[in-house]
């Protein structure tokens, strides 16, 4: 069964630049479409941005369009979210997972398991 680590995040200031990464184990990543979600302080977890299985195609909630990107390397099981013009807003845990649906208005995970997720925190 595919698992996910994330693992990146940190405390970075405004306007900073972060890559977080979603190692996975267990499975071939290349199988998956994998998704970034993202629960800031007392908010609803949402879906970030969202890749598929070969990377030929990606999604992003309007509010991160221009600043995130996407993207993954099969060969090493890994996926990532690189993380530019970071502001306070962006402070939330990363959570990375497989998405069963990939779109600019919705994205869906596979399932409702949920691991650790690694903290992103833009602060002065």
């Amino acid at each position: 069964q595919l698992q996910l680590v994330e693992s990146g995040g940190g405390l970075v200031q405004p306007g900073g630049s972060l890559r977080i990464s979603c190692s996975a184990s267990g499975d071939t990543l290349g199988d998956y479409a994998i998704g970034w979600f993202r629960q800031a302080p007392g908010e609803k977890r949402e879906g970030v941005a969202c890749i598929s299985d070969d990377g030929g195609l990606t999604n992003y909630v309007d509010s991160v369009k221009g600043r995130f990107t996407i993207s993954r390397d099969n060969a090493k099981n890994t996926a990532y979210l690189q993380m530019s013009g970071l502001n306070p807003e962006d402070t939330a845990v990363y959570y990375c997972a497989s998405v069963e649906w990939c779109s600019s208005t919705s994205i869906i995970p596979s399932d409702d398991y949920w691991g650790q997720g690694t903290q992103v925190t833009v602060s002065s």
